[in-house]
């Protein structure tokens, strides 16, 4: 039997609070998307379409661009419509499985399960696991309305196989207006029948933020706590403010430097690197090289942040001490960690800044200059 998967991943993952979609997020240092690929491709499947937005087919070739040959297809507006996208763009196939991007705890052996059970003789298989919470059913106040029997109650999930025939009818059957959750709704809404077979917990869906942590602990994905120490100081020269953790504070005189001189954000920036094993700021944003010259340094602190997402690591904390007798930080301050929060995409409770002097001691007390310190905690594989 000729087997095709199709990969659905027209949304937007906007539950998961980040600014790409959850289907180009790393798992583990890998693409969320990735992770199925490789899976299909692993159980032999010999075609592999990948449906996704069409203002994000750059990303999903950056996220499967490592791995076994797709075809990328725009999806539709609704999942019904990109899997009728993905069906015209399979030509040949006995068996066709339909998989959500977004569950990347796929094996092999549940995609060869599949499959054989469409060999046997079944129009339509899906995995699933069984509820094992106590069911209420509850109204738009929280208010239990009705107890709900669990007996038979069934967790869908994905990849779902098909007899392409079926699958096909079923499609062209279904009203063009109609949308539906799954496709064993599909097929089941043109008569046939679909059978269950036992799914698999590595197979969540994820949605939320913290779904991922749950799932690479599920996956024995070891992660460690690695801590970046950076230091900063800019001496003060001409001006009108200075500008710290990204926010712009009026001042008598303005910071000398070849970008926009943020000693705050340039300490976590090397703290970050640090915490990665990725040298420091220099190394990434040479002083020589004049495209940074009065550079904007939430460039340098989101790539920072990048470069921690690309490793697959998470930056959970991070605090910033700025050493100066002025300009005073602490009307400022909650300005400055709000800017450092948006910027790392962080909780504003993980963020920590604080000033201090240096009791008129030094460089820093003859008001010749401001220093900055910083530190990073991040969680990476290990």
């Amino acid at each position: 039997m000729k087997v095709a998967a199709l990969i659905v991943a027209g949304g937007r993952g906007e539950r998961a609070g980040d600014k790409i979609p959850k289907q180009y997020k790393p798992l583990l240092g890998c693409p969320l998307m990735a992770w199925s690929v490789a899976a299909f491709a692993n159980a032999g499947v010999g075609q592999i379409v990948v449906a996704c937005a069409p203002e994000h087919a750059d990303l999903c070739r950056a996220a499967t661009a490592d791995g076994p040959a797709v075809q990328i297809i725009d999806g539709g507006a609704t999942r019904t419509a990109t899997v009728r996208a993905g069906l015209a763009a399979i030509a040949d196939a006995d068996v066709i499985l339909v998989h959500d991007a977004a569950r990347p705890g796929l094996t092999k052996e549940m995609v060869r399960a599949l499959v054989a059970e469409i060999e046997r003789g079944a129009v339509a298989v899906a995995p699933a696991l069984s509820v094992p919470d106590t069911l209420r059913r509850a109204d738009a106040n929280g208010r239990i309305v009705e107890d709900v029997s669990r007996e038979g109650v069934m967790r869908m999930q994905t990849p779902q196989a098909f007899r392409a025939d079926v699958l096909r009818a079923a499609y062209a059957a279904l009203p063009a207006a109609q949308s539906m959750t799954d496709d064993i709704a599909v097929v089941r809404a043109g008569g046939a029948e679909a059978k269950l077979i036992p799914g698999d917990a590595k197979l969540m869906k994820l949605t939320y933020p913290e779904d991922f942590a749950m799932l690479e602990r599920m996956l024995g994905g070891e992660r460690i706590t690695c801590v970046g120490h950076g230091v900063d100081a800019h001496r003060f020269g001409d001006g009108e403010f200075v500008t710290l953790c990204g926010v712009r504070i009026p001042h008598n005189k303005g910071l000398v430097g070849h970008s926009d001189a943020d000693a705050g954000w340039h300490a976590l920036v090397d703290a970050i690197l640090g915490a990665l094993g990725e040298g420091d700021i220099g190394a990434h944003f040479p002083p020589s090289d004049p495209k940074w010259k009065g550079a904007d340094s939430e460039r340098f602190l989101r790539h920072a942040a990048t470069l921690a997402e690309r490793a697959g690591a998470r930056i959970v904390h991070v605090d910033v001490t700025l050493l100066c007798e002025r300009p005073k930080i602490g009307p400022h301050r909650d300005a400055m960690r709000t800017r450092t929060a948006e910027v790392l995409g962080l909780p504003l409770s993980r963020v920590s800044v604080k000033a201090t002097t240096t009791e008129r001691m030094g460089f820093l007390g003859r008001e010749e200059g401001l220093a900055a310190q910083a530190t990073a905690t991040v969680e990476r594989p290990a």
